[in-house]
C-alpha cells in the first residue's frame, strides 16, 4: 500500500494565488514514452527537459495533488546558490565547486522560465542574510566566514545597525550578506511552470498511483481511474520514492513549520522601520528562518517533526501548539505588531539522510529518480529533475558527470523503534541548544 502525501490545506503561499484551473486527471489506458511521478521542482523540470530533448515522445507528468498543493509550494521562498552548511565542510574542494555551479545553472534556468513566460512569483535577486542572535549563532556565523573564504565566494559582515534597518527589529546581534540567492513566492513559481509545459507534455493532477509493477517489460502506472504503461519511468518522488519500493530505509521524513501574517497596513508600514523583500535564515541551523515578503507579509519559520506518516503525523492540537511557538517568536522579533494576526500555519515534508548525500541515478533497468534534497529542494530539484532526463534519454554533458560526482547512496537507518526515537531526539536536542536562537 503506498502512502499518499497528507498535507494540511492552511499553506499561506497557495492560498493567495488565484483558483486553478480546472483539473485534469488519469482517466482509462494510458500510454507514454515517459512518464513521470511527482510534479515538484525536479518533475517539472524533468518534463522540461525530457520534452526538449525528444521533441516527438509522448510525456506524461502526474501527481497526486494540484501542482504547487506538496513540498515545493511550501518551502520559504529560497533559491540558493551556495551548497548548504554541511555540504560546505566537505573535504573534496572539487565536490563543493561542483555543487556551487550546479545551483547557480539551476537558479539561471529558472530565471529563465520566469523571464520567458512571465511568471508573477515575486521573482527577486536580492542575496541572503544569515544572522545570529547572540554568542552561539555568532560562533557559528565565524565558522559560516571560514568556510566562505575556503570557497573564494564573496560576503560581508552587516552589523546590529545596519541590519536592524534592513529588518526592522533589533532582535539580531549580526549578519553575514550573501549575493548570489534568490527570493520567489514558491507555490506561483511552480504553478507558473505547471501551466507552460511543452506541448509534448500531458499534466495529470490528483491522481495518485496506488501501484507500480512491470509487465511485458514496460512499467504500468496504476491509479483510481486508469493506468499508463510506459518503458521509461522518472521518479521526482523526493521522500516518497521509498513508497514505491525503491531507497526503503535511507530517507528520514522530516516536516518543518511555517506561519505567515496577512499583508500590513499602510498605517503599520509606518511603524515598520525595515525593508521589504528579504530573506533571512538562522546562523544555528536550528534557529528561525524570517522573511519580509514583497507583499508585506512576516514569515516565521522554525519546529521540525519525524514524522514516518507524513501529515497523519500532525493533528490539529500539534498544529495549534506549532503556531503558538512561531507567534512568540514573531513578537520577540516584532512586540508592536502585537495585533498583527497570523493568517496561516503550515508544514511540509522532505527529505534527509544520516549521510548527508544525495541519490540520483538508475534504481533498476528503466527507473530513474533523484531523491533526498536534505532540505535545499529549489535549486537542487531543478537541476536534478533536468540531468536526470538527459541520464534517462543517454545524452551527456559536464554538468551530468558533475552530478553524479556529488551524489551517492543514503546511508541505511536503524530499525524501527530506534529510529524514531533516535531522530526524535536528535531535534529535541538541537532545539534545546539553539534555543537562544530562536
Amino acid at each position: 500500500m503506498i502512502a499518499l502525501p497528507n498535507d494540511d490545506n492552511s499553506c499561506g503561499w497557495y492560498a493567495a494565488l488565484a483558483p486553478a484551473a480546472p483539473v485534469k486527471k488519469l482517466k482509462g489506458s494510458q500510454t507514454a514514452d515517459y512518464a513521470i511521478i511527482g510534479a515538484g521542482f525536479a518533475g517539472l523540470a524533468a518534463a522540461r527537459r525530457l520534452a526538449e530533448l525528444k521533441p516527438d515522445a509522448r510525456i506524461i507528468l502526474i501527481d497526486a495533488q494540484r501542482v504547487a498543493e506538496g513540498a515545493s509550494g511550501r518551502n520559504s521562498g529560497f533559491v540558493i546558490d551556495l551548497p548548504h552548511k554541511f555540504s560546505l565542510e566537505h573535504p573534496d574542494a572539487a565536490h563543493k565547486q561542483k555543487l556551487l555551479s550546479l545551483n547557480r545553472a539551476a537558479i539561471s534556468q529558472l530565471q529563465g522560465l520566469v523571464e520567458r513566460f512571465n511568471i508573477d512569483c515575486q521573482w527577486s535577486a536580492v542575496g541572503k542574510y544569515q544572522g545570529a542572535v547572540g554568542e552561539r549563532g555568532e560562533a557559528h556565523l565565524q565558522h559560516f566566514e571560514h568556510l566562505m573564504k575556503d570557497l573564494g565566494e564573496p560576503y560581508r559582515w552587516v552589523e546590529k545597525e545596519e541590519l536592524k534597518g534592513v529588518l526592522g527589529t533589533d532582535y539580531y546581534s549580526r549578519a553575514i550578506f550573501t549575493p548570489g540567492s534568490y527570493l520567489m513566492q514558491p507555490a506561483a513559481l511552480v504553478r507558473g511552470m505547471g501551466e507552460n509545459l511543452p506541448e509534448n507534455v500531458e499534466l495529470l493532477e490528483q491522481s495518485p498511483i496506488r501501484h507500480l509493477e512491470k509487465q511485458d517489460g514496460k512499467w504500468v502506472l496504476k491509479g483510481d481511474e486508469g493506468t499508463i504503461q510506459t518503458p521509461k519511468l522518472l521518479l521526482g518522488t523526493s521522500i516518497f520514492t521509498k513508497e514505491f519500493g525503491y531507497l526503503k530505509n535511507r530517507l528520514l521524513p522530516v516536516m518543518t513549520f511555517a506561519s505567515w501574517t496577512r499583508p500590513l497596513s499602510d498605517l503599520e508600514m509606518k511603524h515598520y522601520t525595515g525593508q521589504l523583500n528579504w530573506g533571512l535564515t538562522p546562523a544555528d541551523h536550528a534557529g528561525t528562518t524570517l522573511r519580509m515578503t514583497a507583499d508585506r507579509r512576516i514569515l516565521i519559520r522554525n519546529t521540525y517533526k519525524h514524522v514516518p506518516k507524513y501529515g497523519a503525523n500532525i493533528s490539529d492540537d500539534i498544529r495549534r501548539g506549532i503556531h503558538d511557538e512561531h507567534r512568540k517568536a514573531f513578537l520577540a522579533r516584532y512586540p508592536e505588531f502585537e495585533s498583527v494576526p497570523f493568517t496561516h500555519t503550515w508544514g511540509g515534508v522532505y527529505a534527509i539522510s544520516r549521510n548527508f548525500t544525495n541519490f540520483f541515478g538508475e534504481l533498476e533497468n528503466g527507473v530513474y529518480a533523484s531523491a533526498c534534497d536534505n532540505g535545499v529542494g529549489a535549486a537542487w530539484g531543478t537541476i536534478s529533475g533536468t540531468l536526470l532526463a538527459d541520464l534517462a534519454v543517454g545524452a551527456d554533458s559536464q554538468s551530468l558527470r558533475d552530478i553524479q560526482y556529488v551524489t551517492g547512496m543514503p546511508s541505511l537507518n536503524p530499525p524501527e523503534p530506534f529510529l524514531g526515537m533516535g531522530v526524535k531526539f536528535r531535534i529535541a536536542l538541537a532545539k534545546w541548544q539553539s534555543r537562544s536562537e530562536l
